[in-house]
């Protein structure tokens, strides 16, 4: 199963048999003061130099997202966009709750993105599968419906399922389509991290489609998060997660041990590579 996404110079290809693709999450204005600021002010230099990092320190989509309170998400959206376009090569991927603003983006991009994101909720279903369709894009489903997140396994898959039969039946492809688990933050649901492993082998086995995941989001009111995160990280790579939307400067590292581990990294190529230039950046 492989989920292809390109910007109008590279390609990338999410599957179970490659290195783990990373998503670069760090524009996304919420928890970031400076960001939003600069989105309200329309100042868009900030989008460019996350841009940049990201790619650099190894990302290889570029999530957008510039909701927020005060903000034109219609108008925004697109000029972000075309601002990432402009200053890597890396696919984006299109984020937002607002299906206007999808669709704005979405006219303005060049190449396959990845939308962020569809829902099992019918309104959701009815909205954004078109768009999907339209623009010929790849889409995040989550696992979430019109009772909430659910906490178990069992209905995690069943909403999974319902999102990828809607999508095939819409015309968009399985293989377009990137389930996302939504883990909650296990402080809060002390069962969460068992239960999202659970599902995502459960959908790998069952559905066969690509994976993802917010993968900050379990250390949540935690001390010392970094090191959860990266244990985590481990795990649902190793479950069948095949793509993560992370701070790949924090977690790369990790992210390339899992996947030497588990033979996606011939002759431990980029896991070498990698060490070098950590070590060259050290002097």
């Amino acid at each position: 199963m492989e989920t292809r996404v390109s910007s109008d110079k590279k390609e990338v290809i999410i599957s179970i048999d490659r290195p783990t693709v990373l998503i670069g999450e760090r524009i996304n204005p919420t928890g970031k003061k400076k960001l939003t600021e600069a989105l309200k002010a329309g100042n868009l230099d900030i989008v460019r130099s996350e841009a940049i990092a990201q790619v650099e320190a190894g990302a290889d989509i570029i999530d957008v997202n510039v909701n927020t309170p005060g903000v034109d998400d219609v108008a925004l959206l697109s000029q972000a966009v075309k601002v990432v376009m402009d200053a890597v090569e890396a696919p984006v991927c299109i984020d937002s709750p607002n299906a206007d603003a999808l669709e704005a983006a979405l006219k303005v991009y060049k190449g396959k993105p990845l939308i962020n994101s569809v829902s099992g909720e019918d309104h959701s279903l009815k909205r954004i599968l078109p768009l999907v369709k339209e623009y010929g894009a790849a889409v995040i489903g989550l696992v979430q419906d019109d009772e909430g997140i659910p906490r178990d396994a069992d209905r995690r898959v069943e909403i999974a399922r319902k999102i990828v039969e809607s999508a095939e039946k819409a015309g968009v492809p399985r293989e377009d389509v990137v389930i996302d688990v939504l883990a909650f933050a296990i402080g809060a649901e002390a069962e969460s991290g068992k239960d999202v492993l659970e599902a995502i082998r459960r959908i790998k086995e069952e559905l066969g489609v690509n994976m993802t995941m917010g993968a900050s989001n379990i250390s949540f009111g935690m001390p010392d998060r970094a090191l959860l995160n990266n244990a985590w990280v481990s795990m649902v790579i190793t479950a069948g997660a095949t793509a993560l939307i992370v701070d790949a400067a924090k977690v790369r590292p990790t992210v390339l041990s899992a996947d030497l581990v588990l033979g996606r990294d011939r002759f431990a190529r980029r896991y070498i590579e990698s060490y070098r230039r950590s070590q060259q950046a050290q002097g």
